[in-house]
């Protein structure tokens, strides 16, 4: 049996993850000790049967693991502007840059964490094209931290940063001082819990608010946790899935 919240696991904050993680066992009455870490493939990991808890992104939900995962509910993180458990993502360029306007960017290169994202392709996608805009050159970054470095160096003129890991960026990443947020996309609902397949996610979904409100307040700042909501599956499965980049 294993556990993983791999999704907003910064270095900065895996010790409050570990204490989340710790009472959310403890709430639960059973699972391993610690979190799994490390793993390449997140596909293969979410697909495991003997997967108690994990966290997922909208877009591999909803274009991989329908149907083969249980749903347990979405985290809250009291993002302003957002229906609760829902977020957007910040477009963000570098400060130094004078262009005022979105539309200025279209030649050039998008940084993108990875194909497979809702809050990093998908959204800034959909975002893009409501406003007839079509990016042609594009860099796989592999992750939004990385996605800021490159913004923040020229490597790329523009990037779609998650809200949350916008907040985190900014405690705890020098790069995204060096960087503004141009525009917005509309909120879309936030990351989800998931379990093996067969496993009860009421337990699961008890544990996570139990130990949300009891988590030091420390913790939960550091993690930004406000509370747990249950999005349903259609809210997921609703939104588009695009094509993914050729680079």
């Amino acid at each position: 049996m294993i556990a993983s919240l791999p999704m907003y696991d910064w270095p900065e904050v895996q010790s409050h993850q570990d204490k989340y993680w710790q009472a959310i066992r403890q709430s639960l009455g059973f699972g391993p000790a610690d979190l799994t870490r490390g793993f390449d493939d997140y596909t293969a990991h979410w697909l495991r049967p003997d997967l108690l808890l994990s966290q997922t992104c909208g877009l591999p939900y909803r274009s991989q693991l329908h149907g083969k995962v249980a749903l347990i509910g979405t985290a809250d993180f009291g993002l302003s502007d957002n229906p609760p458990a829902h977020y957007h993502s910040v477009l963000v360029v570098n400060a130094q840059d004078d262009r005022a306007q979105l539309s200025e960017f279209a030649d050039d290169i998008f940084a993108f964490n990875d194909g497979g994202s809702q809050s990093g392709w998908a959204a800034a996608q959909a975002h893009l094209s409501q406003m007839g805009l079509c990016l042609s050159q594009f860099v796989e970054t592999g992750g939004h931290r990385a996605s800021i470095k490159a913004v923040a160096t020229g490597r790329a003129g523009l990037a779609a940063i998650d809200a949350v890991t916008w907040e985190l960026a900014l405690r705890h990443e020098p790069a995204a001082h060096r960087l503004r947020v141009i525009d917005r996309t509309v909120p879309t609902p936030g990351l989800p819990y998931i379990a093996a397949l067969g496993q009860d996610p009421a337990p699961l979904r008890h544990a996570i608010s139990q130990a949300i409100e009891n988590l030091e307040v420390p913790a939960r700042e550091a993690l930004l946790l406000r509370g747990l909501h249950l999005i349903p599956a259609a809210a997921y499965l609703a939104l588009p899935v695009p094509q993914r980049p050729a680079v």
